[in-house]
Parts: structure tokens; C-alpha cells; sequence
């Protein structure tokens, strides 16, 4: 997928607000980067660079998302803030003490990337995290996605974990529009938000209302976020993401069975059955795509169609040759009982 997850071993995110001493320390070193930058920046900053030595092609100059709600944040509660303004802003009820049960974790006094690309899915949203790229995350505003960022505003060795949302960026003046803390707008240079960045791998999420699709998605990546959408149970949704996949990239196997397999939890066999053909005539390799191709035309009583279908998953072998050795015993049972 495109930018992973970071492994739960990593401390869980502190808000900025979250202590008069953890507020210090990250203001001291918010002054010092500022030092630093204005001494003639001795810290590689790779991204920034790249962006100001070569500014990205097809973007507009400047973005804001002005209608992107801001939830401001207490004390270690930066997960749920940030949750609420993008879910807010794809359209999804949400406040800081509506998401706290769903990505807070008291012991870890935060909330741990996991628990935040969960707590989307359960919401009924696509959670996709980008490429970690900041020209990725900016194509992303551009495209009307704010996208929530994961920062360090400390040390590697004694990290104090932040979440805030990029809402808009200024290619001219090289700088980002942030929502963070208590802080409704803020304006960061490439710079200075790559610096606390980098810790986390530059890790980044957006949460996509059904059917919408990344600017800077691979079918791959979007296909594994619908799918793990579709795992919470909201089928609706996956489908009509899905659908949007295959409206570009229209031979996709991943989109083709979801969308079957989604059809097929609504209860639209006819549905399923068209999606399953197109994987099959699409993916002729793909053995999954006939089993379930046979096992929607026995359900639709096309029983002598259906078990050519499940012979011929039987046949392309592989790791599934077993369900679709049972499909076909069943598929030639019914048969049988019907003549």
C-alpha cells in the first residue's frame, strides 16, 4: 500500500496542547528550527528542497480548503481533532468527543496510526495514506482532500507525537495552511513542517467519502483501502468505490471482485454476476473470479453454466483449487437432486 503504516511501537501521538512542558519543549524547538533556517539551514530537508528547486508541474499556485471545519484540541486529544475536521469535511458527523472512544488510547495517553485508519473504515470512509511525499499530500489538497499529518515536535529518542491537518499550501511562498492544536489556521514553511515530519516517515492519511478516488492513487493502493473498507461491513460504500476505481482502471481484478463480491452482500445477483464475468474475461487466469462466477449462476439456477465455470477454476489450479473443487461438488450435487 502506498505509505505504511508505522509499526505500533512507535509512542502514541501527544497533542501539542498536551502539557505546559510538552508545549514548551515544542516551542523551543519550533524557535530553534526558525534559528537554524535563518543561519543557513544546515538540516537536509530532502522534499522541501526538491519542491523549491523544481516547484510541481499541473498544480494551481495557491489552495485553500476554507470550508475544512476546525475542531480545536485538549489535552492529548489530537487524534480525535483532526479525525473530526476530515471526516466533517467528507461529509461525516463527527466531534472530538464523538471519536475519542473510537481512536484514544488512555494508556497510551493518544492515538496510534492504526486506531485512526480504523476508526475511518468503521465511519465508512476510504482511509488511504499517500505516497510520503509532500508533493503527494499537496496534490491531494489541490484535489479537495485535506490530509492529516503525524509529526515529532521532540526528539527521536523522547518523540511528543502531534496529528494536524493540512488544509492549503502557497507554491510561491513555499509554505503550508495548517489546523492544528488550538490553532484554527497556521502557515508553515515546506521546511519547517518537513522537519517534524520526517519522523513518522512522513506519514500521512486522508479519509474519502465512497467514490472518490486519490489524485495520486495506484490501483493497487486504492483497491487494498476499499477492500479494508469493505471488511467493516460497509458494503454500500466499497461498492461505489469501487466503482469509481474501475471507472479508471476499468480491467482492475481487485475492483472487479470487490464490486462482484459487494453486489452479492446487496443482494444484486445480476449485479455480481456481470462483475464477476468481466474479472473472468478480463483476468482469464484468475481462478477466484470463475469460482465465484459459478457459485452466483447456481444461485441464479443456471446450474449446467455455472458448474463449466467451476470446472474451469478447478482446472487454472492454484492456491484456491480447493473451494473451487467444493464448488463444484456442490454445483454437480445440485444437479444431480434436480433430475
Amino acid at each position: 500500500m502506498g505509505g505504511q503504516e508505522i509499526a505500533a511501537r512507535r509512542a502514541a501521538p501527544l497533542g501539542a496542547a498536551a502539557a505546559t512542558r510538552a508545549r514548551a519543549r515544542a516551542g523551543f524547538l519550533f524557535v530553534l528550527l526558525a534559528a537554524l533556517g535563518a543561519l543557513g539551514g544546515c538540516i537536509s530537508l530532502p522534499q522541501s528542497e526538491a519542491l523549491r528547486a523544481s516547484p510541481p508541474t499541473g498544480l494551481p499556485r495557491h489552495v485553500e480548503l476554507t470550508q475544512v471545519p476546525f475542531h480545536p484540541q485538549d489535552d492529548f486529544m489530537c487524534g480525535p481533532a483532526a479525525l473530526a475536521m476530515v471526516f466533517n469535511a467528507a461529509g461525516v458527523p463527527g466531534t472530538v468527543d464523538s471519536l475519542k472512544p473510537l481512536v484514544y488510547l488512555p494508556g497510551r495517553k493518544g492515538s496510534l496510526q492504526a486506531e485512526m485508519l480504523g476508526a475511518t473504515r468503521r465511519s465508512g470512509l476510504v482511509a488511504y495514506t499517500p505516497k510520503p511525499e509532500l508533493e503527494a499530500v499537496l496534490r491531494e489538497v489541490a484535489d479537495g482532500t485535506p490530509a492529516v499529518v503525524l509529526l515529532n515536535l521532540a526528539f527521536s529518542w523522547f518523540p511528543v507525537w502531534h496529528y494536524a491537518v493540512i488544509v492549503g499550501y502557497d507554491l510561491d511562498s513555499q509554505q503550508v495552511i495548517v489546523r492544528s492544536a488550538q490553532r484554527p489556521r497556521d502557515e508553515w514553511s515546506f521546511s519547517f513542517l518537513e522537519y517534524f515530519w520526517r519522523e513518522s516517515d512522513y506519514w500521512s492519511m486522508l479519509a474519502l467519502p465512497p467514490g472518490k478516488v486519490p489524485a495520486t492513487a495506484r490501483a493497487e493502493d486504492y483497491g487494498a483501502a476499499v477492500a479494508a473498507l469493505e471488511r467493516t461491513g460497509h458494503a454500500a460504500a466499497a461498492r461505489a468505490s469501487y466503482r469509481a476505481l474501475l471507472a479508471r482502471w476499468p480491467d482492475d481484478l481487485v475492483g472487479l471482485i470487490g464490486l462482484g463480491n459487494t453486489d452479492y452482500a446487496l443482494g444484486d445477483l445480476a449485479g455480481a454476476e456481470k462483475a464477476f464475468r468481466r474479472a473472468s474475461e478480463a483476468q482469464p487466469g484468475s481462478a477466484v473470479a470463475l469460482n465465484n462466477l459459478a457459485e452466483v449462476l447456481a444461485q441464479r439456477g443456471r446450474l449446467e453454466e455455472a458448474e463449466r465455470a467451476a470446472q474451469a477454476a478447478v482446472a487454472l489450479g492454484g492456491p484456491t483449487r480447493g473451494e473451487a473443487e467444493k464448488t463444484l461438488a456442490e454445483i454437480r450435487a445440485r444437479r444431480a437432486s434436480s433430475r
